[in-house]
Parts: structure tokens; sequence; C-alpha cells
């Protein structure tokens, strides 16, 4: 928005094509301004082309019934960004196969070391089944990951779902 410009963000997708992408960029397609994974391409991990340290990054996603993605922070290129770095849930936890999840592998939980709030699960819009001659299905959720120093902070459509300081864990 022209407010997060004058507020110094900058966009990290040009809304075109995958120039500043890196990974299997293979496994994703752009198309209306998005950045869509592409399963049957295979997927995979996509890195931006720069490295961040402590950032602020909010974007706006929808879910597909069962959906499981997520976002890597401060990961390296190489090895599996959930145990390399840290990976930040993107998934449908409301379907059935993912009944028995653990409470660190909800949605916006940094996967395996800390849960989202159990008590806000509810912030996350429902899942839609992908119609791509019609973008209105499905609602859209906005997130927002505030990364300062060992400060970890999940914004899911405007309320805080994780606010960690990583520093005080085992």
């Amino acid at each position: 928005s022209e407010k997060e410009k004058a507020d110094g963000f900058k966009p990290m997708f040009n809304g075109k094509d995958l120039t500043g992408w890196q990974g299997n960029t293979n496994g994703y397609v752009v198309k209306d301004g998005m950045i869509i994974v592409e399963p049957s391409l295979g997927g995979g991990n996509l890195y931006t082309d720069r490295e961040y340290g402590d950032f602020i990054m909010r974007f706006e996603f929808k879910l597909t019934p069962g959906a499981n993605n997520g976002l890597g922070i401060r990961t390296p290129l190489q090895g599996d960004p959930a145990y390399m770095g840290m990976e930040l849930q993107i998934l449908d936890n409301t379907a059935p196969k993912y009944k028995d999840l653990q409470p660190y592998q909800f949605h916006g939980s940094i996967y395996g070391v800390v849960p989202a709030d159990p008590a806000k699960r509810e912030y996350l819009r429902p899942a839609a089944e992908w119609n791509t001659d019609d973008w209105s299905l499905g609602d859209w959720n906005y997130q927002e990951v505030i990364a300062k120093g060992k400060q970890i902070t999940v914004k899911l459509n405007g309320t805080t779902i994780v606010d960690a300081d990583i520093s005080k864990l085992d």
C-alpha cells in the first residue's frame, strides 16, 4: 500500500514474475499478481535472493482444504528450513487429516518450537476450493511477521497468535 511504502516497506515480489526469488522456482507460477504454489510442478522451497536479519514481513494468502506450506525465516538455502532455521506454519489446520496435530504444528506456530496460541486458532479464515478462473472464492488471510533479535511475533488477521523470545526456549 502507499502507506507501507511511506513507512519504508519494500515489496519482495514484483507481481509479474519470480525475479528476486531462487530455489525451486519451477514449482510456482505467477498469475494475476500472485505467487501460486503448483503441486503438480513439484512445489518445494522458494527463497528470496536477499538475506534479512531483523524485519517485518506482511503478506496475504489463501488456503485450499488441507493445504500445508510454511514461511522459512532465518534459514539457509540448504537443508530443511523447519530444522535449519525456523518455519512458520501456513496450513489449513481445520482439515480432518490434521486432527492429531501437535500444538507446535498449527498455523502460525514456529514449527517444532513455539505453538501458536491455542485460544486463537479461529482467526485463520476458512479454506476454499481453489479456482484459477475465479479468485474471489475463499477468504484472504493477512499475516504479519516481526523478527527483531530473538523476538518473533506472528499476527494473523490483526490478532497476535505467537509472541516469543526464542532465546528463552530450551
